[in-house]
């Protein structure tokens, strides 16, 4: 029987990678990841050159992204599938060999891998590979540091509505907003409505080549990328 090796890949730059997470992937002979359907993958994008020419490769390509509402019934439904049918692929491959599974950022902090975890960790050997968080890499990026002496820092999703978003933001010292993507018209409006948008930072595709660091009051737009996330850092005591 082999293992299930879930391996961080950071926010985006492969410099970021950790020695093992680098060496499991290079050794890797049956490589499984994420992406949404006619996509690479960013995953796999991140490791472009670094996997053996003879690897076995293993997409799980989702079955619905933004298409349905991402807290309604079916969605909900049709994700449990999703999620079913690719613990089960992943578990006939794992007891014949190895399987690295990549996935960005840490694959504890809002990672996909989550799921398969949930459902085979208890039976079967899985092994994780802590990666740098993108929040991490982003805020390092802006140059922001992010929390001071006692701030405390909230990590929030976009995808929350307009009310709780600003009644968490006013709450805290230091927020990081992620899954802003298509709620960034929303985002800026709850962070404006908290007092904090002269403080706030909107961060794309953080760490990457095409990377975009803006003042969250610079931006307009109403929807950005999936690799997007708003920084307001904490103003706590400084020596």
């Amino acid at each position: 029987m082999g293992r299930i090796i879930c391996c961080g890949l950071g926010p985006g730059d492969p410099d970021l990678m950790s020695v093992r997470a680098d060496r499991e992937i290079r050794a890797a002979t049956h490589v499984a990841y994420f992406r949404k359907r006619g996509r690479p993958g960013q995953a796999r994008c991140i490791v472009d050159g670094m996997l053996a020419p003879t690897v076995s490769e293993y997409p799980m390509e989702y079955p619905v992204t933004t298409e349905l509402a991402f807290d309604s019934p079916e969605y909900i439904s049709v994700l449990t599938e999703f999620y079913d049918a690719c613990a089960d692929r992943l578990e006939r491959l794992a007891r014949e060999t190895d399987v690295v599974v990549l996935c960005e950022g840490d694959p504890f902090f809002y990672g996909s891998f989550m799921h398969m975890w949930r459902r085979l960790s208890d039976d079967f050997p899985v092994e994780v590979v802590p990666g740098v968080t993108g929040m991490s890499g982003c805020w390092t990026r802006a140059n922001l540091p992010i929390t001071w002496g006692n701030d405390t820092l909230a990590v929030l999703p976009g995808t929350l509505d307009e009310g709780r978003l600003i009644e968490r933001l006013r709450l805290t010292d230091a927020a990081v907003i992620m899954k802003v993507g298509r709620n960034l018209g929303k985002v800026r409006r709850a962070v404006e409505a908290a007092g904090l948008l002269s403080r706030a930072v909107y961060v794309e595709r953080g760490t990457m080549h095409d990377e975009r660091i803006v003042p969250l009051a610079d931006c307009c737009q109403s929807t950005g990328p999936y690799f997007g996330m708003v920084l307001i850092p904490g103003e706590g005591r400084r020596l």
